[in-house]
């Protein structure tokens, strides 16, 4: 049964809602009280990425991240003319989940923010080399039927942790532009914004094609090694 755009954007924004609500909401607390550290805000937005996926990925296919939506469709996997209600529904769940938290926390919401610990291109370069990463294992375990087998949501929810633990304080390894940008709108702090839009898009893209061709070369190379 095919599940209607609508729902499929609705079934988008509770998904980076979760994401947003819970990986933030972590920054925030552990800024007050030092609970969780580096290692459990990590861990926190890579099991809630996992949960979603799990939850959601037969509905939307769960990209939660409108970089993985764009890279989809740039690369075939994902139709244009749905793009629009994915982004939509990212971005309000985003909002959403920032207003949540800004009801919650009040001025504490700056402690979710994502910038840079130095020079900007610095986290723009590492940005984007984190959301490649993230993209690649994407396109791995959503798109190849020869990786049918792989547990995608643990996966996927690995690579975000592991990126958040060793990027994370440079760049704040957003990897996101809905996880980004939606707390710097609702807390009025846009300063340096531009790279987590932008950086994002270029892993993806960039990710999503290399993994085209990795697949069309190994598919190439196993039909002559059978001849």
């Amino acid at each position: 049964m095919t599940i209607p755009l609508p729902r499929r954007a609705a079934a988008e924004a509770v998904g980076t809602y979760a994401l947003v609500t819970a990986g933030c909401g972590a920054l925030i607390i552990n800024a007050q009280t030092g609970d969780l550290g580096h290692l459990g805000i990590a861990l926190t937005f890579g099991l809630v990425i996992a949960v979603m996926i799990a939850s959601f990925g037969h509905l939307s296919g769960a990209h939660f991240n409108p970089a993985v939506t764009v890279a989809f469709a740039l690369t075939g996997h994902f139709r244009w003319r749905a793009v629009p209600a994915y982004l939509a529904g990212q971005f309000s769940g985003a909002l959403l989940a920032a207003l949540t938290l800004r009801l919650l926390f009040g001025a504490s919401l700056h402690h979710a923010l994502t910038r840079p610990a130095a020079a900007p291109l610095q986290s723009f370069g590492l940005e984007v080399l984190l959301t490649a990463t993230l993209m690649l294992v994407i396109m791995a375990v959503a798109t190849d039927h020869r990786a049918h087998g792989t547990p995608a949501a643990l996966a996927i929810g690995a690579a975000v942790a592991l990126g958040a633990l060793w990027g994370g304080p440079i760049s704040g390894a957003s990897m996101n532009p809905a996880r980004s940008l939606a707390p710097a709108l609702i807390a009025g702090l846009g300063e340096h914004q531009w790279l987590y839009g932008l950086a994002p898009l270029l892993g993806a893209s960039l990710a999503a094609y290399l993994y085209q061709w990795l697949r069309a070369a190994s598919a190439s190379e196993s039909a002559g090694e059978g001849k």
